[in-house]
């Protein structure tokens, strides 16, 4: 073959753009480019040459960012099958390109030769295939083997650097049922509309996945403030139990968040995960729609909450269960019209289990039933011996509404009790109405037969249908208490759906409740709204039998609200040990209540007012207090900076002891322990109080 039949052919290779040629001179400037792909490039090839090759391509993917083209080229070494694209064109053709060094008569370099292919095709389907590798096909959200990887990384690079990391683990409440009802794929259209919707609830850098199911979880770089947390967490909650347009229906669901923050909680991906997804458990345990932070002793709370239903057997056996009455009063004149019962558990080792501990533990328990079953027997028990005006309310269990033998049984207690059926007032949860259709209205009906009153409980909480009201003889609406909460904003649409809601009611005939009152403004703003019945620790809290009845003894019983409860701080009934630190001396104390504001300790003598402690609350928890009255061993105390809720009722420190910190000063990097805070040597200082007679 002649020379110019070779010419003719690479010339024909080049105009095919299959494969082409290009050259550079030793300093790295293109000396040569086939026409044919600088067309295809689209780039004129008299601005190419002479122009450093680096700077002409650049490499086509954006995460091999350490195979650059300049360090290749200044190597003089070869290289084969480096993917790069036009640096002005970033979207444009991707080629394949490869290159000899090339020396002189000398010896010394002269420069490249290369060639190149268009791969643009087999690139773009080989990028899909790696996409589709590291993200869910169904939401576009990373995977569980991508989430794993960035979090490894993020890790790793952030515990040189003494960064801080959190995780949230995110599992949705009800989806099952949407599946079950609506069809799969209803259940997939929901689920891209979730993933569209925490996409939005988050305006941070931060790195979003789905691991499959219903369970999301989100990497945060950088946030170690639990505040700021636990705001993210309620309005990824809120902005996921609106409600859902799909093309098989509408629908409702929840979420609830589980949260750990490296290093506090963990420094390893398996570490976090694992307590990001005890926070989750704790947080569903507590009645979904809950976020909550991990901290040392969920393990234990998990166990001993396992504990704790398995013993509710023995408890319905042993008559160990008993009930308190949270009054319901009639706006316009005090009085109170029904007492709502709430199951307690006097525990013979934990002592007396409030009903708000008790209806977390009885939500999860397959003995929900049973005791519902009791609640409603001895409610009407209660109220044989109260006045006549006064009715007993029962939150009912769905799964109790849904038994065969429900109506028989509310007849029963009726007829036991000898008290008149319009007396019990049944409060039933939405939620019956995702059961089968016809038992729910057969045994509404027989319950209307009967004569007890209805009353349809968490109206708003995003089931919420003409339809159930329409077909369901309700004699009232109970207002969903977090609707409630959040109508107290004078200038909120929620105090506008509270007007809507009472209108509804009205024109149904129906009476409208709202629950969880605990400020003067919010009570005058349901009052002006229309609320019939109002109930609320402004009120009165649940109170037990013998109060009750001296409280009834005059034949009715009238309540003036608490004026004093305006925004006031919750306390908590708490009973620990824990240390307060002062002038580096630690002092084990008890502590008694705890606000959000404050706290009541007990233990030490001679404390005077004034004086300033760190409070140790355990797991690197401190917060700066001073005390503000002292009376013998008690000494109330108000912190410098406020706790804020961890989401499912309890309070936490905005932020915690860094353990990097500690790591500094000698200690091991480890997740901090729920007990004493170890940077504080108790033998470092001649203590300044002395422990009062009964601590020793």
């Amino acid at each position: 073959m002649s020379d110019g039949e070779r010419l003719a052919m690479l010339d024909e290779l080049e105009q095919s753009g299959l494969g082409w040629f290009w050259a550079s001179d030793a300093h790295g400037h293109l000396t040569y480019l086939s026409p044919a792909i600088a067309a295809r490039l689209a780039l004129p090839l008299g601005d190419l040459i002479g122009q450093p090759l680096a700077t002409i391509f650049t490499a086509a993917d954006r995460e091999e960012r350490g195979k650059s083209l300049a360090l290749m080229l200044g190597a003089h070494k070869a290289f084969a099958g480096m993917p790069v694209r036009a640096a002005r064109s970033l979207h444009g053709t991707i080629l394949r390109l490869s290159g000899q060094p090339v020396t002189n008569a000398d010896g010394n370099f002269a420069g490249f030769r290369g060639t190149g292919a268009d791969i643009s095709d087999e690139y773009h389907r080989e990028a899909e295939t790696a996409r589709l590798a590291r993200y869910d096909s169904l939401t576009g959200l990373s995977n569980r083997h991508r989430m794993a990887q960035q979090i490894d990384a993020t890790l790793t690079a952030f515990k040189v650097a003494r960064r801080n990391c959190a995780v949230m683990m995110l599992d949705l409440d009800r989806f099952k049922h949407v599946n079950d009802t609506l069809g799969h794929s209803a259940g997939d259209e929901l689920l891209k509309q979730v993933a569209a919707r925490l996409t939005r609830a988050i305006d941070r850098e931060c790195e979003i996945g789905r691991l499959g199911g219903d369970e999301f979880q989100i990497m945060l770089p950088d946030v170690d403030d639990r505040g700021v947390l636990g705001d993210l967490a309620m309005k990824i909650i809120t902005m996921l139990r609106q409600p859902y347009s799909l093309e098989e229906g509408r629908c409702v669901i929840g979420a609830s968040v589980g949260i750990a923050i490296a290093p506090h909680d963990g420094v390893t991906r398996e570490d976090i995960v694992r307590a990001a997804d005890l926070a989750l458990y704790a947080s569903k345990n507590g009645g979904r729609g809950q976020y909550r932070f991990y901290s040392g002793e969920l393990e234990n709370e998990t166990i001993f909450r396992r504990r704790l239903e398995e013993d509710l057997g023995t408890a319905l056996r042993d008559h160990q269960l008993f009930l308190r009455f949270e009054p319901i009063v009639e706006a316009a004149t005090g009085a109170v019209a029904s007492l709502e019962a709430h199951v307690c558990w006097d525990h013979p080792e934990r002592g007396v289990i409030d009903e708000e501990e008790f209806a977390q533990i009885g939500e999860g328990s397959a003995l929900q039933g049973d005791v519902g079953r009791w609640a409603i027997g001895a409610a009407c028990q209660g109220a044989a011996s109260w006045p006549d005006s006064v009715r007993v309310a029962v939150n009912v269990p769905v799964a109790l509404f849904l038994a065969d033998d429900f109506v028989s049984l509310v007849a029963d207690a009726i007829d036991s009790a000898a008290i008149s059926a319009a007396r019990l007032e049944l409060e039933i949860s939405e939620a019956v109405f995702f059961g089968d259709a016809s038992i729910v209205d057969r045994t509404l009906a027989a319950l209307f037969k009967l004569g007890v009153r209805l009353t349809l409980d968490e109206f708003g909480s995003g089931y919420s249908s003409l339809a159930y009201l329409r077909r369901a003889p309700f004699d009232a609406i109970k207002i969903d208490q977090r609707l409630v909460a959040e109508a107290e904003r004078h200038d909120s649409r929620e105090l506008g759906l509270v007007r809507a809601i009472v209108a509804l009611a009205g024109a149904l005939q129906m009476d409208t409740m709202a629950g969880g009152i605990e400020s003067a403004d919010l009570l005058g703003a349901l009052t002006a709204n229309g609320v019939r019945y109002l109930e609320g620790p402004i009120f009165s809290e649940p109170v037990d039998e013998d109060m009750l009845m001296q409280e009834l003894a005059g034949g009715a019983w009238k309540i003036e609200p608490g004026t004093e409860r305006t925004r006031r701080a919750r306390r908590r009934t708490v009973f620990r040990k824990i240390q307060v630190i002062h002038d580096d001396y630690a002092y084990e104390v008890t502590l008694r209540n705890l606000s959000k504001t404050g706290a009541l300790i007990e233990g030490l003598a001679d404390v005077p007012r004034g004086t300033q402690f760190v409070v140790d609350l355990g797991g690197g928890q401190l917060a700066v207090a001073t005390v503000t009255r002292s009376n013998g061993d008690v000494q109330g105390l108000e912190f410098e900076q406020s706790l804020i809720e961890d989401g499912s009722g309890g309070l936490c420190t905005r932020n915690r002891v860094s353990p990097y910190a500690l790591a500094a000063a000698g200690n091991p990097l480890a997740p901090l322990a729920p007990g004493k805070f170890i940077g504080i040597d108790q033998g470092g200082a001649i203590p300044k109080f002395g422990y009062a007679a009964q601590q020793g």
